[in-house]
């Protein structure tokens, strides 16, 4: 949207500049590169900030949860954690591949 608002305020300058309709034509398409250009770069480093501080906050949230887990452990709570990570139970059969 910026880049067409763009495109038309230089298309009515070059106009108004007394330019031709081809020059005027490519100034404002120019315009509208360089603007959509520039919105885009502005958009792609909120998004790449905004993700870096998400990330953050789940490393810090993922190293607070294993700070308490590792405190609970030391305090000989670990069976009250209710993410304790139970590991898989090998079956107890006899037969083929054991």
């Amino acid at each position: 949207m910026a880049g067409i608002a763009a495109m038309v305020l230089t298309g009515i300058l070059g106009n108004s500049m007394g330019l031709n309709n081809t020059a005027a034509f490519m100034s404002s398409c120019v315009a509208f590169v360089a603007v959509s250009m520039w919105m885009d770069s502005r958009i792609t480093t909120r998004r790449r900030r905004d993700s870096a501080r998400d990330g953050a906050r789940a490393t810090s949230r993922e190293r607070a949860q294993e700070t308490e887990a590792d405190g609970a452990a030391a305090a000989g709570d670990a069976g009250s954690a209710p993410d304790r990570q139970f590991e898989a139970e090998q079956p107890k059969r006899e037969g083929r591949g054991s």
